[in-house]
């Protein structure tokens, strides 16, 4: 009974966990802007979720859905061997491999295809950047006031008003 009440919630939870992750991404994309070789990253937030849906509790709590630090436990500690063959450290950052599926790999980031060559081989068009920050914090406020609009409702109903 209680599931089908958090139901909803932990569907919009987990939305806006991928959504401050697509923000971090978004965000480094766009302080990297004048980096020269830097190569803009991004994930597909509809792949994202369908595996968030997929997965266990358990794994959704860490800290990253993504596991970007490049542990199987997805967050460092000491202990924690590194996940990708090559990696000295486990707190590298894994490279994507090719997929097919425009270069995103076994995390979800992916490197963006270059729209406007720069002499320095930066990839990050500001541009879109600071149009993809907007619809991500966009997005990121209405999910944000729709959990907190659905447990305002809830929480009316128990108290029976």
């Amino acid at each position: 009974m209680l599931d089908k009440l958090t139901g909803t919630l932990d569907f919009h939870g987990k939305a806006l966990m991928l959504r401050s992750e697509r923000q971090r991404t978004i965000a480094s994309n766009i302080a990297n802007g004048d980096t020269p070789g830097y190569q803009a990253r991004d994930f597909d937030f509809k792949a994202a979720m369908q595996d968030a849906l997929g997965q266990t509790d358990a794994k959704l709590t860490q800290p990253s859905t993504l596991n970007i630090s490049g542990t199987t436990a997805g967050t460092y500690a000491p202990g924690n061997t590194p996940a990708v063959a090559g990696a000295t450290d486990p707190r590298h950052i894994p490279l994507p491999r090719n997929t097919g599926q425009g270069g995103l790999g076994e995390n979800g980031m992916g490197y963006r295809d270059q729209i406007q060559p720069a002499m320095d081989n930066n990839s990050v068009d500001m541009d879109r950047e600071r149009s993809n920050f907007v619809d991500n914090s966009i997005r990121y406020e209405s999910t944000l006031r729709f959990i907190n609009g659905y447990s305002k409702t809830i929480l009316s109903a128990i108290q029976g008003q």
